[in-house]
């Protein structure tokens, strides 16, 4: 499958590195610090979405500020821990292959977080919208929107990456081109123009237009 593009956004932990192992880790410390049972802690969904929102889902309004704050000094804290951040297939190939201003990165990590772990992998984006730019995380489209607009594209030219579901919903509700990533979640959940392992079945030229995607089928 070809697909012609102006520029390509890329969610960060599930699509372009993983950072699961670190995740678990912190956020299991953070709940046991805060008082919160497994029960309560299972009941919510992580991946995928802004600290401050898992947090506010949890814990009482006055508390959430400090809260976001410890669980994001955990996790920078946790990034050189083993396994803290392991590159995923196919990025590294991919990234190589694209102009610095036809991508960006598209995260609900706060930027420091981000950029720690991004940072790790070796991966240096000209481009990043992260959960500081935005006043609602995906599944809005505001973040995706914002980022087409930081690169001087139109939504309808983007195509977007994403391991998970409210990513992709947000990417569709932008307007823009999906293609899912199996890898953290199972092919049947994810809605998408394209569902795929992971990045290693994309390639990428840069054209005069913009960008010729190959997605293996």
């Amino acid at each position: 499958m070809k697909i012609d593009a102006e520029a390509l956004l890329f969610d960060n932990d599930g699509t372009l590195l993983s950072s699961m192992e670190s995740v678990i880790r912190c956020w299991t410390r953070w709940a046991e610090e805060y008082g919160i049972s497994a029960e309560e802690f299972a009941a919510v969904e992580l991946h995928g979405r802004p600290a401050a929102e898992i947090a506010a889902d949890l814990l009482p309004a006055d508390v959430v500020p400090g809260a976001v704050a410890r669980i994001e000094q955990l996790e920078v804290e946790d990034v050189t821990a083993p396994g803290g951040v392991v590159l995923l297939p196919g990025t590294a190939a991919l990234l190589a292959s694209l102009p610095a201003d036809r991508w960006a990165v598209v995260t609900s990590a706060t930027r420091r977080l981000a950029e720690a772990r991004l940072a790790e992998a070796g991966i240096r984006p000209k481009a990043m919208i992260a959960a500081d730019d935005i006043t609602r995380g995906k599944p809005d489209p505001e973040p995706y929107l914002l980022a087409a607009r930081r690169l001087g594209v139109d939504p309808a030219r983007c195509v977007v990456f994403e391991d998970a579901p409210a990513g992709l919903r947000a990417g569709r509700a932008a307007g823009m081109k999906t293609v899912a990533l199996a890898t953290t979640h199972d092919a049947s959940e994810l809605i998408a123009d394209v569902v795929v392992s992971d990045l290693s079945a994309v390639s990428a030229q840069a054209t005069h237009g913009g960008v010729e995607i190959v997605v293996a089928d």
